[in-house]
């Protein structure tokens, strides 16, 4: 059994994979759209002007699997009570990763040296999805 975080972005899900993509090297696996899709999705549910969004998207950071869409498309995504935990193997990752996504978003805890790593820091990236980054060595 695993368990995979599913990230709903509600209408900004390709251009999140595009920051993911450029900030911590993320590979898309994945990605259909609601046009794409073989069966009618979210007929009368969905605001007009959706077809374009995302309806599933799966995609890889490092050794993990996240998966992610626009859900509902009402642009009003909330990542509230959970944080992604991300563990570059040396400090000058962690670095690297947390400069990438406070780029636009906002530092809760600056990147500093715990009795757990040598580099520990949070931050929300600009989707509002939280990170917490700890170097492992």
């Amino acid at each position: 059994m695993q368990v995979q975080a599913y990230l709903n972005f509600d209408g900004r899900c390709e251009e999140a994979l595009e920051f993911y993509r450029k900030a911590l090297g993320a590979e898309v696996s994945v990605l259909m759209k609601f046009k794409d899709s073989p069966e009618p999705c979210g007929e009368g549910q969905m605001p007009p002007g959706t077809e374009n969004k995302v309806m599933h998207s799966t995609f890889r950071i490092g050794e993990s699997t996240l998966m992610a869409s626009d859900c509902h498309c009402k642009g009003q995504a909330k990542f509230e009570g959970i944080s992604l935990a991300l563990s570059p193997k040396t400090v000058a990752g962690a670095e690297k990763a947390f400069a990438a996504l406070s780029d636009g978003g906002s530092v809760q805890m600056p990147l500093t040296k715990t009795f757990w790593s040598p580099s520990f820091g949070l931050v929300t990236d600009k989707f509002g999805v939280s990170w917490m980054i700890s170097a492992t060595a």
